[in-house]
C-alpha cells in the first residue's frame, strides 16, 4: 500500500471492522502524529483494547504488523504534513471538520499541481485551440465540472456543449467527427457508460481528452489522458477535493487557450465583460 493511501484505507474500512478494531482506528485518525511515536502497548492502552486487537486492526488494512503500519504512516505524514489534520471522524466539531475540508482541498490541489504532466496539458491545449467543436461529458459530481467547463469554453469562441445524460452523450458521440474533441471527466475513472461513449467518439475519428485518475479504464481509453489522482480521507462522505482539482484543470486549459488565441479573443472577452455590466446593480461609491 502507498503511504498516501493509509488514512484513506482506514476510513473506507471502518464499517467492516470489529467494534474493538474501530476503537483503534478512530483513535489513530484523531491522533495521527502521536501514534507514530507509540509502542503497540501504548496504543492498546490509549485505545482501551488488547495488543492482539491492534495487530488485527493492522491486518484489516493490509499490514502484517504494527511496526510496518507505523513506518508507512510516518512516511505519509512526512510527504503530506497537513494529512494528519485531514481525516474526518464522526466526533469532529464544526470547527474541526471545517478546517479539515479546507486543508484537504489545499493538500489535494498542491499534489495535483506537482504531479500533473505539463507536456500532456500543452498537447491538450493545442488540440483544443484547433478544434471545430468541443463537448464535455460527465456523470454525477463530474457533471457539475462538465457544465462549468462548457460555461468557460463557450466564451473562448469555440462551439461547445456539455452532457450528463447517457442518451444525449450517445447521440453526441455518434455525431462527432475528425476535428472535434470530447473532454470526458470522471472522478472514479470506471464509469462504464462513459467508457462506451469514449470508444464511440474515437470510432468517429474525433479526439478524446480525459480528466480522471491514472491507471483506470477511462484514462486508458483516452487519446490525451490528463491524470488527477486525488485520494481524500473525507471521500467517505462525498467527493470534495477531487472535484475542485478537476475544476482547476479546466481553468488551466481555458487560460492556455486564451493565451494561444491572443489579441482578438482578448477583445471578445472584454466585450463580454462589458455586456455583463448592464445586468448588474451599479456599484455605489462611498461618500
Amino acid at each position: 500500500m502507498k503511504p498516501a493511501e493509509i488514512t484513506q484505507a482506514i476510513s473506507e474500512n471502518l464499517s467492516l471492522m470489529r467494534k474493538s478494531e474501530r476503537k483503534v482506528a478512530k483513535f489513530i485518525l484523531e491522533h495521527l502524529s502521536e501514534v507514530i511515536h507509540m509502542r503497540i502497548v501504548d496504543l492498546a492502552q490509549a485505545a482501551d483494547v488488547s495488543e492482539p486487537t491492534v495487530v488485527r486492526f493492522c491486518r484489516a488494512i493490509d499490514f502484517s504488523g504494527f511496526q510496518g503500519f507505523k513506518l508507512a504512516l510516518a512516511q505519509q505524514l512526512a510527504s503530506s504534513p497537513s494529512q494528519g489534520k485531514i481525516a474526518v471522524t464522526e466526533t469532529d466539531s464544526i470547527t474541526q471538520y471545517t478546517f479539515k475540508v479546507f486543508d484537504s482541498t489545499v493538500d489535494t490541489l498542491l499534489k495535483a499541481r506537482d504531479s500533473v504532466d505539463l507536456v500532456t496539458l500543452n498537447l491538450a491545449i493545442k488540440a483544443l485551440c484547433s478544434a471545430k467543436r468541443v463537448e464535455f461529458y460527465g456523470f454525477g459530481a463530474s457533471a457539475a465540472v462538465a457544465f462549468d467547463a462548457q460555461h468557460k469554453f463557450f466564451r473562448l469562441q469555440i462551439p461547445t456543449a456539455a452532457y450528463s445524460d447517457p442518451h444525449l452523450q450517445n447521440m453526441s458521440a455518434t455525431s462527432m467527427g475528425p476535428g472535434d474533441i470530447v473532454v470526458a471527466i470522471s472522478q472514479s475513472g470506471r464509469t462504464t457508460t462513459l467508457i462506451n461513449a469514449i470508444e464511440e467518439v474515437k470510432k468517429r475519428g474525433a479526439i478524446v481528452i480525459t480528466i480522471s485518475p491514472s491507471d483506470t479504464p477511462v484514462a486508458s481509453a483516452a487519446t490525451i489522458p490528463i491524470y488527477v489522482d486525488a485520494k481524500e480521507d473525507i471521500e467517505i462522505y462525498t467527493p470534495l477535493s477531487s472535484r475542485i482539482a478537476h475544476l482547476v484543470i479546466i481553468d488551466v486549459l481555458a487560460i492556455g487557450i486564451a493565451q494561444h488565441k491572443g489579441g482578438d479573443l482578448q477583445e471578445h472577452l472584454l466585450d463580454l465583460q462589458l455586456g455583463l455590466e448592464s445586468l448588474r446593480v451599479p456599484l455605489i461609491s462611498p461618500d
